[in-house]
């Protein structure tokens, strides 16, 4: 004889395993409610220091995600194809300029610098190429495309290993 299986246990648990993020099928889809705001609305909405990538830099779907929205929108046309520095400083050596962690570098994208140093945060690497970084916070359509960007850019990474997630400049 088989017996039943109460479904109504069956389905909460199948809920409460989505809500955790442990139903995530694939990097296509996005790791949270998070992930469809703004990249300003994000970085305006969470504390300082808070912020962290969901996404890996050996995701190589989400890798290959990021390099398609780093050309869509337009980070190579000043940061060279491949992040390796053009108009403006790379983005894949170990200076990074404001601190090389996830928060920084997030709000240093959605803010720009200007706004950023405003936050208190200060220059503490030092490029060839000085040019601020403007606020893309709403011309990337979401955090989720955002995160997928920043583990390109990682994934690309060509400096010292142990700089490769450098210390936030609000934490100096």
């Amino acid at each position: 004889m088989v017996k039943s299986v109460p479904v109504v246990p069956i389905i909460a648990l199948g809920v409460l395993l989505v809500a955790a993020g442990a139903g995530r099928l694939s990097a296509d889809q996005p790791p949270s409610d998070a992930a469809k705001l703004s990249p300003v609305e994000l970085a305006k909405t969470t504390p300082k220091g808070k912020l962290a990538n969901p996404y890996r830099d050996t995701q190589a779907d989400v890798v290959a995600q990021g390099e398609a929205l780093f050309q869509r929108y337009t980070c190579s046309g000043c940061h060279g194809p491949a992040g390796g520095g053009a108009l403006c400083p790379p983005v894949t050596n170990e200076i990074w300029v404001y601190g090389g962690d996830d928060d920084t570098l997030f709000r240093l994208v959605a803010l720009g610098s200007a706004e950023l140093q405003t936050q208190g945060y200060t220059r503490i690497g030092h490029e060839s190429i000085v040019a601020p970084m403007p606020p893309f916070g709403a011309v990337v359509q979401s955090s989720d495309d955002l995160w997928k960007i920043l583990a390109f850019i990682r994934a690309h990474y060509s400096g010292d290993p142990a700089r490769k997630f450098g210390a936030s400049a609000a934490q100096h």
